[in-house]
């Protein structure tokens, strides 16, 4: 174990399709990260800059290879992310931590099971979905609803915001709102998103996913993530997006999802959830992370 007393942090800079992230080795640093830390090295004017912070660690899981912790550009940590469990993939593999592959990852709801394929691409085994108003911590009580195929909609007052706003609800460990859009381009998304991530029905927030379908095979989306504002692409968000598709009789399995960040490509038979997009390493670098947090705000 490296002798940290210095709080010298070893980093690396990855993107998945645009959705960026500070991968930490917890493994070969001793790492116990904090809110403020983690804020700190997400800010964009101040520190590195990124979407989300990844922390690898040993697992707790007998059947894990390794822990997979996320923390939202906030602070907060959350239970899953798709584009940054490829990071993840690519980063053990790169610096030598492990050359199993498929790896196992332990997250907060379970394990997840990963390939890196030799096209520079991974596939992710993305874990349970689900779809009752329980499983995203939703409050239902009095809303108007409707079926769309096997889907149940449901409609949210946002307030000052004119029109209805109609969703799916979808849970891949972190929960989604699904909005069918005519446009994502034009779609007030920078006006809509917060009001629907942080509507008073989520007990935990929630991530908003505007979709565009295309084709049976093609939609386009755009995403604000919970705790992280629009980001160039959710890999769990474009995973609830087919999803919702899917069961409205929109789409069907496989899927192209279309991102600002770049495409990821969604298979889904009604029970396996799989995730194939790409994972990019940056650069490299080290940090004092006392005095990048010097004087912020815990």
């Amino acid at each position: 174990m490296q002798d940290n007393a210095a709080m010298i942090w070893n980093f690396t800079k990855m993107h998945g399709a645009g959705n960026d992230f500070v991968v930490l080795d917890g493994v070969r640093q001793s790492i116990d990260l904090t809110p403020a830390q983690a804020r700190a090295l997400a800010d964009r004017h101040r520190g590195i800059g990124a979407d989300q912070i990844l922390l690898v660690e040993e697992p707790l899981h007998p059947d894990a290879d390794f822990r997979y912790r996320i923390f939202n550009a906030d602070g907060g940590e959350v239970e899953h992310c798709g584009n940054g469990a490829r990071c993840f993939v690519r980063f053990v593999h790169e610096q030598g931590l492990s050359r199993r592959n498929p790896l196992r990852a332990e997250i907060a709801t379970g394990l997840l099971v990963l390939h890196e394929s030799g096209d520079g691409q991974v596939s992710v085994d993305m874990g349970r979905t689900a779809f009752t108003p329980q499983d995203l911590a939703f409050d239902p009580a009095g809303l108007e609803t409707r079926a769309h195929g096997k889907d149940t909609l449901y409609r949210l007052d946002l307030s000052q915001e004119p029109g209805e706003v109609w969703c799916s609800l979808v849970a891949i460990s972190n929960p989604h709102a699904v909005t069918l859009v005519d446009d994502v381009d034009t779609h007030p998304v920078a006006r809509l998103g917060p009001a629907i991530e942080s509507h008073p029905r989520f007990a935990q927030r929630v991530n908003a996913g505007f979709m565009q379908v295309i084709d049976r095979h093609h939609i386009r989306l755009r995403v604000y993530e919970r705790g992280a504002g629009e980001t160039l692409a959710c890999g769990t968000g474009a995973c609830a997006a087919a999803v919702a598709g899917i069961r409205r009789g929109l789409l069907d399995s496989p899927v192209r999802v279309d991102t600002r960040g770049g495409a990821l490509h969604i298979e889904w038979d009604g029970q396996a959830l799989c995730m194939r997009g790409p994972a990019t390493t940056v650069f490299h670098g080290k940090i004092d992370i006392d005095a990048l947090t010097d004087g912020t705000p815990t």
